[in-house]
């Protein structure tokens, strides 16, 4: 007998800024559990609801439809789903969009140089403007599943590494904000190699 899912994150639903969970929300702060593998209907039907509220949201008519903020990653316990599992949606050099649904990740290697975005980051959890410079690996290694359960392993280089690590943070209950230095905001870290992404 098929276990009926109570998320009411299904394939059709159409993810609002309303469904989006603001800091504050224990949520955010819990570390997200583990998903069971092979992938349940409901986790994929989520996963693929995600992923189409980050298309609507860099559509500029959509976007103004239905009054979404544009956003590149969107992990789960933002839309308030305790489980490992993060989507993103983000152009990379060339200008070919990436569309990567990653479920239990996790980063295996990283470089020793740095990089931050001259910015700040943002976060659509998040509706203050927050200024200072979130240090993160230059570029990232990293493992887990698919929506079809297959493991993969990508490496991910600047921009793409910079949203990776703000997603599995998510994952782990930290947000941007708290990597950013509490006593000089534009204070970076000594010690290591560090540049901003854009010089």
């Amino acid at each position: 007998m098929k276990l009926l899912s109570n998320s009411k994150f299904t394939a059709d639903y159409i993810i609002r800024m309303d469904d989006i969970v603001r800091e504050g929300d224990p949520v955010l702060r819990e570390v997200t559990q583990q998903v069971e593998l092979p992938l349940q209907e409901a986790d994929r039907e989520a996963l693929q609801c995600m992923m189409q509220f980050l298309k609507n949201s860099q559509n500029p008519e959509l976007a103004a439809k239905y009054k979404l903020r544009p956003g590149v990653g969107l992990s789960a316990n933002q839309i308030g789903l305790s489980k490992r599992m993060f989507v993103m949606l983000a152009t990379d050099e060339k200008g070919r969009m990436v569309e990567q649904v990653w479920v239990n990740p996790k980063i295996i290697s990283h470089s020793m140089a740095m990089v931050y975005l001259p910015e700040s980051e943002g976060c659509l959890s998040v509706d203050r403007p927050v200024h200072g410079f979130v240090p993160r690996y230059e570029s990232v290694k990293v493992k887990g599943y698919d929506a079809s359960g297959k493991e993969i392993v990508v490496r991910y280089k600047g921009y793409h590494a910079i949203v990776i690590q703000h997603e599995i943070d998510h994952l782990d209950g930290i947000m941007f904000y708290d990597r950013i230095n509490k006593e000089n905001p534009f204070k970076l870290p000594q010690g290591v190699e560090i540049h901003s992404l854009y010089e």
